[in-house]
């Protein structure tokens, strides 16, 4: 019998209406453990190369872990893992709240999900027993009305339910899925391809009781977290009082606040957008995931200028940064707004505030005019605007149906220069950190196989010198022992992005809250090999669970490669080598030479040839030899 997870994945052909359970063994389960890496073997095993991703042969996963659901703060996210439409590259978004343990509870460990259905339908999960039901009346409608509907008819208040709105029907190519309307499976677009497969929600309800070798152990270590991260750890006393928007005053304070579509790091107006502004005046309420005492997430409300929901939940860091200070916007209850919208519609907040920040841009250098924008005054700081332009990107309405299509695909679409200040990386948006300022960020961005993706490794703040010694006596199992200048990009660099790489994709694979885990918060490595131990009954080590990690980044690397993608796409947008206008950081900017020569060594580092392809004997070191097999079916090493 297993401890911490059920031992059966689910799969469903929507094309066929077929549904099964198959039972991998305990080897299959120690090996890929969850989330991250357990999605990209079946996308590499199952999906033949050159799949479109709104075609029915695209495979979704949604995947918590062999831990996921343990009654610990962290343990509560999921996984969805599929070719992303946004970058053609392999994609994986996680989320928390509550739908990965109602999973668990339910009876699965992941569900596979392949074809299309004919007609829109969404599944219903419930202690084991699982159908395909129609949603032809929800088709068309919010995240919250489907939602309502599904709990209604289904006769419970208590149902999971993950869905999309309207931009993942319209096929937005940033639409992502929600469960609880304000946990989201934010980035790549997720909800596209949902969409694309007419799959409206997946409804989960779930009554067993998880099975773990040593309970006490484990309840003992949660209840020590939860008497004790207030006092201990600073930054999780923060995320408790402002949320992840505590970080905002101190980004904007330090110059790395991205402003105007990244023009420059600091926005003079930060403060009227800042945590303590959203706790002093529309917070309502502080959240939490399952099992967690943090309660980072925020619920905010509105009558003022715009009527905010609650029941949508607060905006993240993430969504203040690209939302308000990147579009210029001072607005807070604007920018409450546009959360709001972004989880009814079913929105990426990051992608979409990107889009909006480049438009804006756009605007105000002639490329496009109000003929373009249908009447709306596209400049940076209109609140009206950015607002707007939510709805119109979520509906493909006017300029709106280009802007669906991503940074990228908008500036080939416009041209007349504007590729130049297209902030993407593979595709994906720049998020709200600035790569000129962070070594690491400029490293993440660039090598990271879904694109600019910030949390691929820890960020450098909390490793500089005369930084709180709380963050680096954490780090020190990892042989992590010197402070390093915040924006360096040099050998020792390097070699800290690698392990702090493998320890996040160890992270995105057993499905773990990053607030909560080191090598930047509470619990420490020590703990986490105790946890795991304690909830599988596997012996397992640290430099086991980190095997875990660097397996997820070489399948994912593994993919796109055999997808096409080269050492070329590790790159970033030409802005990041330009200095950065005004404010602290002025005239900052990430030196070309020293960042190629940290990738030539970085590949060296991690196993891959110089071309950036996972060599056979790394690969055959992690276990995953089927892969190398793979790659030399599709003629990747060269003879």
């Amino acid at each position: 019998m297993p401890f911490g997870y059920n031992g059966k994945i689910l799969r469903v052909d929507l094309s066929k209406g077929e549904i099964k359970v198959e039972e991998p063994d305990e080897h299959f389960y120690r090996t890929y453990g969850g989330g991250s890496s357990l999605g990209a073997y079946y996308l590499l095993k199952e999906m033949s190369p050159g799949v479109d991703p709104f075609s029915p042969d695209n495979i979704i996963v949604f995947a918590g872990s062999v831990v996921s659901g343990a009654p610990v703060p962290g343990f509560a996210r999921s996984g969805i893992v599929f070719k992303s439409p946004l970058t053609g590259a392999i994609a994986d978004t996680q989320a928390a709240g509550y739908f990965g343990p109602e999973l668990k509870f339910a009876g699965f460990d992941a569900i596979i999900v392949k074809g299309k259905s004919e007609k829109p339908v969404y599944l219903w999960i419930q202690d084991g027993e699982v159908e395909i039901k129609d949603a032809s009346h929800i088709w068309g409608k919010t995240t919250g009305e489907a939602q309502d509907t599904i709990r209604t008819e289904l006769g419970d208040e208590r149902i999971i339910v993950a869905g999309i709105g309207q931009a993942g029907e319209n096929l937005v190519r940033y639409a992502c899925v929600l469960n609880n309307l304000k946990h989201a499976w934010g980035r790549l677009g997720a909800g596209a391809v949902m969409g694309s497969k007419n799959l409206k929600a997946i409804a989960v309800r779930g009554h067993r009781k998880l099975e773990m070798k040593d309970r006490e152990t484990v309840l003992s270590i949660a209840r020590h977290f939860s008497s004790n991260f207030m006092k201990e750890s600073p930054d999780n006393r923060g995320l408790h009082d402002l949320g992840t928007a505590q970080y905002v005053m101190g980004q904007n304070e330090d110059g790395q606040l991205p402003t105007r579509n990244f023009q420059t790091g600091y926005f003079e107006k930060a403060e009227n957008i800042s945590g303590e502004r959203m706790r002093d005046t529309v917070l309502t309420k502080r959240e939490g995931c399952y099992a967690c005492s943090v309660r980072c997430k925020r619920v905010v409300k509105a009558d003022s200028s715009y009527k905010v929901d609650p029941a949508y939940g607060g905006p993240e860091y993430e969504t203040i940064g690209m939302l308000g200070s990147d579009c210029g916007v001072d607005d807070l209850v604007a920018v409450c707004k546009a959360n709001e919208l972004c989880n009814k519609y079913g929105l990426d907040t990051i992608s979409t505030g990107a889009s909006i920040a480049f438009a804006m841009e756009a605007y105000e250098k002639g490329i496009i005019s109000k003929g373009d924008t249908g009447g709306i005054d596209l400049r940076f700081g209109n609140a009206d605007a950015m607002v707007k332009m939510v709805e119109v990107i979520a509906r493909r309405e006017g300029i709106g149906d280009v802007l669906a299509e991503g940074v990228k695909r908008a500036a080939e679409k416009l041209g007349k220069g504007a590729e130049k200040f297209s902030l993407h990386v593979k595709g994906e948006e720049l998020p709200a950190h600035d790569a000129r300022v962070k070594g690491h960020l400029a490293l993440m961005y660039a090598l990271s196989p879904m694109g600019a993706d910030h949390v691929q490794a820890e960020h450098d703040g909390a490793f500089t010198p005369g930084a709180d010694s709380f963050f680096a006596d954490r780090v020190e199992p990892l042989g992590i022992l010197e402070p390093l200048e915040l924006s360096s990009i040099d050998h020792k660099k390097v070699r800290r992005f690698f392990y702090f790489q493998n320890v996040f994709g160890m992270v995105d694979t057993l499905t773990l809250c990053l607030f909560a885990f080191a090598p930047c918060r509470y619990f420490t490595f020590k703990e986490l090999v105790d946890l795991v131990r304690a909830i599988t009954g596997w012996e397992m080590s640290l430099w086991e669970l980190i095997k875990l990690g660097e397996r997820k980044v070489a399948m994912f690397r593994a993919f796109n490669v055999r997808e096409g993608f080269t050492k070329e796409d590790d790159w970033l947008p030409e802005r990041m080598f330009e200095g950065i206008l005004t404010g602290p950081r002025k005239g900052q900017k990430v030196d070309k030479d020293k960042l190629r020569e940290a990738i030539d060594l970085y590949y060296e580092m991690v196993g891959w040839n110089e071309d950036g392809v996972p060599t056979k004997g790394r690969l055959a070191e992690l276990d995953l030899f089927w892969v190398a097999e793979e790659l030399e079916r599709q003629a990747k090493y060269k003879k």
